[in-house]
């Protein structure tokens, strides 16, 4: 209701604004941030609304009064509560001058519709959408203060291989994870792990010193040396040296990119890997997936580590080995290919992908310990000649490792809790270890001739370290914890291969951890409230939720068939959008339901 005084002002008294949804029923992962965007658009909509009634540059066009947005419920996609109306309220928007509709192209721009202007501020194109690199991971890790305790959680040719990768491209960040090396080589070797002109300026100087002396270097020394320097550090093996650089390193096998798919809709019989998608993208994981591929130059193969994940939460493999082909399929599309992937390229993709795994690992144990509640026990368990470290409360997975040496920087972050060790074949001297870095540990499982343990007084045999004080209620927790464990570890890595054929299982056990996450995240949103949340649960109760997933330019669209469970996942928010998804190659990934 606009009103025009003598001084040439307009005056608008009420503006009501209709924001159109269309394609499913979610508003995006910020709803209350598309309103504030609504808002922000107002002045300039406005001023491109009223601009043929104002001559000369006009008056500016502000928002002076608070804004009300009220939205009100209706339609069967509702997903409010009692139908009643929820206001957001926002201060004035910023102003913005009015232009003159001087041309043809002015005066068509002036009478664009409110819904077509709208839609040109807010659109994203998936087709200019890259990979973020390595480099900008690393300085947003610098930037967030935690790149010194993902590094602290990375093995030697990790930290080796994105050194070499960044050289170049950020020389601050790549002498960074040199000095982490060097670091690691200078109480064993002295100096002598740095060339000769460093060696002469250290001086028994610390970590900054370090860091410090090798950014000049980096910067000053020729390429070569540097990365000679690199490959040296600390103690890297003869096969490690001699190891050509990651762009060297794409076999003739592999036959370049996976063709992906970019349009048509088809149906899959499970759903499940797609739910994963939105909790992994909570923690960041998702985010560090493309930059932790391309510093390894497998970017372009983030669909077959998405077909590796898919594997994980799909049907059971018969003989360790073989697939269904309902199953194959599915992993396809979830990767958005057009075709089910070859076993011998997930081989190889599982071999020169080593390297970055370590770094989303690092990624989602950091986020997992961090939320750790120290008061509650971790969980240790043995397979496949190592030991697994979850969080009891949810089964939220940690960390794999071969010694307890290298799950140690875990468990500290998590703040040091109790440890229940749960059955499982357990590498020799185990007990021995955890009770020398004073981990407070108790297990049924009994010690070896020379553990340093005691027997705990319960009605079953337990023992703990030595001189440990450990609540009596955890001995009565500590069955069903290592019960739903045992059903874990049985499911995604006995029952259910990724990569069955790799001769390594850095990739499998990758996998493992993020569908378990995925799956406690989902257990844990669902039901913590009305039973214990059990990641295995969630893996039952949705592995036969099909759907009908629709590629399009600018988002893959998953419709799920409407009914108790759509409307728990709904009701949890497990089925908000997820943008910039790197294997569909940018492509937003939305839900809805029919």
């Amino acid at each position: 209701m606009p009103t025009a005084p003598p001084t040439g002002e307009i005056t608008v008294h009420r503006c009501t604004v209709t924001v159109v949804r269309r394609g499913g029923w979610s508003w995006g992962p910020d709803p209350r941030g598309l309103v504030r965007q609504v808002i922000d658009s107002l002045p300039e909509l406005l001023a491109d609304h009223f601009a043929e009634h104002l001559s000369g540059d006009g008056p500016d066009v502000e928002i002076t009064e608070p804004v009300t947005v009220t939205v009100r419920p209706g339609g069967r996609w509702w997903s409010g509560s009692g139908g009643v109306p929820a206001e957001v309220h926002f201060t004035s928007a910023p102003v913005v001058a009015v232009p003159s509709a001087t041309s043809a192209a002015d005066a068509e721009a002036a009478t664009q519709s409110f819904a077509d202007s709208l839609a040109d501020s807010l659109s994203v194109s998936a087709s200019s959408w890259s990979v973020p690199s390595a480099a900008a991971l690393f300085a947003e890790l610098a930037e967030r203060d935690e790149l010194d305790a993902l590094l602290a959680l990375l093995p030697d040719d990790s930290v080796r291989a994105y050194a070499l990768a960044l050289l170049g491209t950020d020389d601050a960040v790549a002498a960074r994870l040199l000095a982490e090396l060097a670091g690691r080589a200078l109480p064993a070797r002295s100096a002598e792990a740095l060339p000769e002109p460093l060696r002469a300026r250290l001086s028994g100087g610390g970590a900054e010193e370090v860091t410090r002396l090798l950014v000049e270097y980096v910067a000053s020394a020729p390429r070569e040396d540097v990365v000679r320097l690199a490959r040296s550090l600390p103690d890297a093996p003869e096969e490690t040296v001699e190891q050509p650089m990651a762009t060297d390193r794409r076999p003739a096998a592999m036959g370049g990119a996976a063709v992906p798919r970019k349009a048509g809709e088809t149906r899959v019989w499970s759903a499940l890997p797609f739910l994963l998608v939105g909790p992994l993208a909570r923690i960041g994981y998702l985010d560090a997936i493309g930059p932790a591929l391309a510093g390894v130059e497998c970017a372009e193969d983030a669909p077959l580590f998405a077909a590796a994940l898919a594997y994980k939460v799909l049907g059971m493999t018969e003989r360790g080995w073989r697939r269904t082909e309902r199953d194959s399929e599915a992993a396809a599309v979830f990767a958005g290919l057009d075709a089910p992937v070859p076993e011998e390229r997930l081989t190889e993709f599982a071999r020169l992908v080593r390297p970055a795994l370590a770094v989303l690992d690092g990624v989602l144990a950091l986020s997992v310990c961090r939320g750790h509640d120290p008061a509650d026990p971790l969980l240790l368990t043995g397979t496949d000649d190592r030991l697994l470290l979850v969080d009891a409360q949810g089964m939220f997975p940690i960390a794999w490792a071969e010694r307890v040496s290298a799950l140690l920087p875990y468990w500290q972050t998590c703040g040091r809790p109790p440890v229940l060790i749960c059955d499982g074949p357990l590498p020799s001297g185990t007990l021995r270890e955890l009770a020398a870095a004073g981990v407070p540990f108790l297990t049924g499982i009994r010690p070896l001739r020379g553990d340093p343990v005691a027997r705990v007084p319960w009605r079953t045999p337990l023992w703990t370290a030595e001189g440990a004080v450990l609540d009596l209620r955890l001995a009565a927790q500590l069955p069903g914890h290592a019960a739903r464990l045992a059903d874990l570890v049985d499911a995604l890595a006995g029952q259910r291969r990724a990569v069955p054929l790799a001769r390594d299982g850095a990739l499998e056990r990758s996998v493992t951890l993020a569908a378990g996450l995925g799956l406690s995240t989902i257990a844990w949103t669902l039901w913590r409230e009305r039973e214990t949340p059990d990641p295995v649960l969630a893996l039952t109760r949705f592995a036969d939720l099909d759907a009908t997933v629709r590629f399009e330019p600018e988002a893959v669209r998953v419709r799920v068939p409407l009914g108790r469970r759509h409307a728990d996942l709904l009701r949890g928010g497990l089925l908000a959008d997820v943008p910039d998804v790197v294997w569909l190659g940018g492509r937003a990934l939305t839900f809805s339901g029919g």
